[in-house]
């Protein structure tokens, strides 16, 4: 995971600023207090349990996927898998038709040369404990060449699966096969463009009509149309460090964000066009159907107000002890 000079400067900018997430049930904001999960990756809500999310380490953790309480930020299961090798760069996980999670080995942050990555598929157990279960592994290529990716997706009414590239450029939606195959080789080809952001994560909503796509300061949302994408607008995201995961909540009304790192937090916002209220929602950038989809601006005019009023702030202080 190449970790921008953009993130550090941020950090900088309005890390003291940033308001700590609270603990909920439900779509509320919620700390990952697992030790063990230091690189959350990808995030996917569950529909089979309510306010459990799943998430998974970015590399160097194994074959590992960890079922968290929004309520408590606790972990409530570890499942272990088999039949998928090693694991090399795991990068996003999705639940598609069935209850059927999906985890994209698909990073590759050699910027793009691996012959192949791969895409892991198992039910979602009924029970929630530390477990063993055995994955289907599908072996995956580009029709334009091996490139870096961290988003999958999968619609939640056909089980296609599709793949966002990482690309400070932009980059692709690309499509895979009506059915993956788990014996020979699943060739994805690019279906739509994904401008102005460097892609992230993705998310589907539960009825398969929307798109968002996020990036490490921003997000821009979409209506799937079929695959064929059309821009909505742009959405400003929570500022939580190295932002790296989004999901709908399984209402689909919430935007669900998460980072890297320990004790990493996850918090909402309403959805485009949802009907529910904030009731949670951090420190984020407002929407805006500017040209910058990213939503750097936002973030930055924010930082910038505060960190002016506290040199403001400051040097009245100063002026006081001179009068003094």
């Amino acid at each position: 995971m190449r970790r921008p000079f953009a993130i550090l400067a941020a950090a900088l900018l309005v890390g003291a600023f940033a308001v700590p997430a609270s603990a909920a049930d439900g779509d509320e904001d919620f700390t990952i207090k697992d030790p063990r999960i230091t690189e959350s990756s990808g995030l996917a809500a569950s529909r089979l349990h309510p306010g459990i999310y799943w998430t998974h380490n970015d590399s160097d953790d194994g074959p590992y996927i960890y079922a968290v309480d929004s309520g408590t930020g606790e972990t409530v299961a570890r499942l272990t898998l088999t039949g998928v090798g090693t694991p090399r760069d795991v990068e996003a996980i999705s639940v598609g038709p069935g209850n059927r999670i999906y985890v994209g080995d698909i990073g590759d942050n050699l910027g793009g040369s691996w012959p192949h990555v791969w895409i892991y598929e198992l039910p979602e157990p009924k029970t929630l404990k530390d477990q063993t279960i055995r994955a289907t592994q599908y072996v995956v290529k580009y029709s334009d060449g091996a490139r870096d990716a961290e988003s999958l997706v999968v619609h939640p009414k056909t089980g296609r699966v599709y793949i966002v590239d990482k690309n400070e450029q932009g980059g692709h939606l690309y499509e895979g096969p009506a059915a993956l195959s788990a014996s020979g080789t699943n060739v994805f080809r690019p279906v739509a463009a994904v401008p102005d952001l460097e892609a992230t994560d993705a998310t589907l909503s539960p009825d398969g009509e929307h798109l968002v796509v996020r990036s490490y300061f921003g997000a821009i949302a979409y209506d799937w149309n079929g695959g064929k994408i059309k821009r909505k607008e742009r959405l400003g995201v929570p500022f939580l460090g190295q932002g790296e995961s989004v999901t709908y909540t399984a209402d689909g009304t919430r935007l669900m964000y998460g980072a890297e790192g320990a004790d990493s937090s996850v918090e909402g916002q309403d959805a485009p066009g949802g009907a529910k209220s904030s009731s949670g929602g951090g420190t984020s950038a407002a929407r805006g159907d500017g040209d910058s989809g990213d939503g750097l601006s936002g973030n930055l005019e924010a930082g910038a107000i505060a960190v002016a009023v506290a040199c403001a702030a400051l040097l009245g202080l100063r002026g006081l002890r001179r009068r003094r």
